[in-house]
Formats: C-alpha cells, sequence, structure tokens
C-alpha cells in the first residue's frame, strides 16, 4: 500500500516546529515499510523483510502463541462487516509514532466484538452521524463519533480520539483505513491528519524497503584479484 501523509497534526504539541509538507509511506505488510519526506529522502528504509522470531517464540506468554492476521478469519455479519475479530497479532510498522499503527488499522473504534447486552455506554464510540461518500474517488464512510468510557487506544498510550471530545473521522471502505480525522472540540479543535492512498495491491519490490540494493555485481567488467589483499 503506498499513501501520502501530514508530518504533524496541526495544534499538537511540537507541530509549530515542524518542517511544512507531507510524507509518501510505502507499506508492504507485515513489516517492510518505507517513509520519505516530499523532497525524495528516504527517511526510513526497514532493513529487514521479516521481523526476528527468536525472542519471540521463546516468550513465556500467550503472546508468542498468536497467529498472523493471515491465517484467521473474521465473523461477517449479514452485510459481510466485520462482527467479531480473533485475537491475531495486528499491528503494522510504525514510524516514530504509534498512530500511524492506529490510522492504518483504526479498531480502536469499534473494538474487536460487539458490546455485551446492558454493557453501560455500549462500543467504544457514540456514532451521532454516519454518512457514506467518496474521497478522492474511494468510497468513504464519514462520521462524527464521540469516546465513550470504554475506549481504548488499541496501540500505543495515546489513541487516535480524546476523552469526550466530538472527532469526524473518515474511513476507507475498502482498507479501512483511516484517511480523514479532525477534532471538533477543545483546546485541540481542528487537529487531525488527511491521508491519500495513491494505491493498494501494488507490486513493491524488495530493494524499496532495503538498505543496501539487492543489485548483482556486474561481471562484464574485469574485477582484479590481488594476492594478499583478501
Amino acid at each position: 500500500m503506498s499513501i501520502i501523509a501530514p508530518r504533524a497534526r496541526h495544534g499538537e504539541p511540537g507541530s509549530e516546529s515542524a518542517a511544512p509538507g507531507t510524507l509518501s509511506v510505502h507499506l508492504k505488510r507485515p513489516d517492510a515499510l518505507r517513509v520519505d519526506n516530499d523532497a525524495g529522502r528516504v527517511l526510513l528504509a526497514s532493513p529487514q523483510l521479516t521481523s526476528s522470531r527468536d525472542a519471540f517464540y521463546v516468550a513465556g506468554t500467550r503472546s508468542s502463541w498468536l497467529l498472523p492476521p493471515a491465517l484467521i478469519a473474521p465473523v461477517y455479519d449479514d452485510d459481510q462487516l466485520v462482527l467479531r475479530r480473533p485475537e491475531a497479532r495486528y499491528g503494522d510498522p510504525g514510524f516514530g509514532d504509534d498512530r500511524l499503527t492506529a490510522l492504518l488499522d483504526p479498531v480502536e473504534f469499534a473494538g474487536a466484538a460487539p458490546p455485551r447486552e446492558g454493557q453501560l455506554f455500549g462500543g467504544p464510540v457514540r456514532i451521532d452521524e454516519l454518512a457514506q461518500t467518496e474521497r478522492e474517488g474511494r468510497a468513504t464512510s464519514v462520521a462524527t463519533v464521540v469516546p465513550n468510557l470504554s475506549y481504548s487506544p488499541a496501540y500505543g498510550p495515546v489513541g487516535l480520539l480524546e476523552p469526550s471530545v466530538p472527532c469526524r473521522v473518515e474511513i476507507d471502505e475498502v482498507t479501512s483505513v483511516c484517511v480523514g480525522l479532525e477534532l471538533l472540540a477543545g483546546p485541540n479543535a481542528g487537529a487531525g491528519h488527511s491521508v491519500t492512498i495513491l494505491g493498494v495491491n501494488e507490486d513493491l519490490t524488495d530493494d524499496l524497503f532495503t538498505e543496501q540494493s539487492a543489485s548483482l555485481t556486474d561481471v562484464r567488467a574485469h574485477i582484479p584479484w590481488v594476492v594478499g589483499q583478501w
């Protein structure tokens, strides 16, 4: 997946000193990530295409038994929407901020399962308005939501929403990426992010994500062999 995302959320601490412009992000799940600035400079290229499994498999916790998301199947309702999401090793690679991972997988808006019958305040957020529209040619769901007491960030200590603050969110209906978010009240009113999806299921080569090019040596040129140098 290739997206364009802002460098800083307006209204947040440090956003005034952040350089203006956007970030270009290439993501090849589950572990490969590349981030470029608007000048074409590579800010991050994941050095390996798969994360290390040594510590993962020897960990004495139940998390070591979780399967990759590609090996499980969620439960769908009659409208083919996800009703219940089984536990798995969710989470995309991030770039200095857990909110990048959260906007790529905004499960914190709905939770992994429907609320129990009689549960106080229902799900993680209260939906006040909901509509379907198009955003840059892609089908998008737009909603005004308010976090409930049961709202909890899915990745890291800071979530996409602020407690009790209404927020306008835009969800791409094909990828489920949170492509737009804006706080509507509070001291940070107007803060948020805007993401443009450039492509999905593209053929991204491994060279794009590695620090060293995997190109082969041109053996047509003579390679000198100096005795004693090797």
